[in-house]
């Protein structure tokens, strides 16, 4: 497949020395043309950066309406946990940890984190027939992705951490009332 042909191609380049990592090395290690990368990604940054956050819609979107926002977003994360392979899971961490080890991944990132907060929250807000600008509505979207925050950090520090486990603890541990 192209793009994970690409992917690997960046992984292996990335590591030690993003900045001087070229496109071409790139392009030369997945066997393509650097005009073949740069027809799919505008810089080497979008290499790694892919956004899996529509996914999470789609499962926050199909979560009975009932739920409470924690608990929405909770079942959501278990059904993009569960639909995911374990090749696709493992691919997922390799770029997580490039994001935080890479200034100029992390400062990509940046983007797509504050955009993926924007539309949690207006999904939230939705579900909860409650305008965007509710403080009380910001304030729990700021728990979530705290708590999320927090595991993402784990996991890139401790690859051995039972991802979907953590998550739902963590979640679980905020639906509760953050008890100590």
């Amino acid at each position: 497949m192209f793009g994970r042909d690409l992917l690997d191609a960046r992984l292996q380049q990335a590591h030690p020395a993003h900045a001087a990592t070229t496109v071409e090395q790139i392009a030369e290690a997945a066997e393509v043309a650097p005009s073949t990368v740069f027809r799919y990604f505008a810089t080497k940054e979008e290499l790694v950066l892919v956004d899996q956050f529509p996914p999470f819609i789609e499962a926050l979107q199909s979560v009975p309406a009932h739920l409470k926002p924690v608990p929405a977003v909770r079942a959501a994360m278990r059904v993009v946990l569960a639909g995911q392979t374990a090749e696709e899971f493992a691919e997922s961490m390799e770029r997580e940890k490039l994001m935080f080890m890479v200034p100029e991944l992390w400062a990509a990132s940046l983007d797509n984190i504050s955009g993926v907060v924007r539309v949690m929250h207006e999904q939230l807000a939705a579900r909860e027939g409650r305008s965007a600008d509710d403080p009380e509505l910001r304030n729990v979207t700021g728990a979530i992705v705290g708590v999320l925050m927090a595991v993402w950090l784990d996991l890139v520090k401790d690859p051995t951490l039972d991802a979907p486990a953590e998550l739902d603890q963590a979640l679980a541990h905020l639906e509760a009332g953050l008890p100590l």
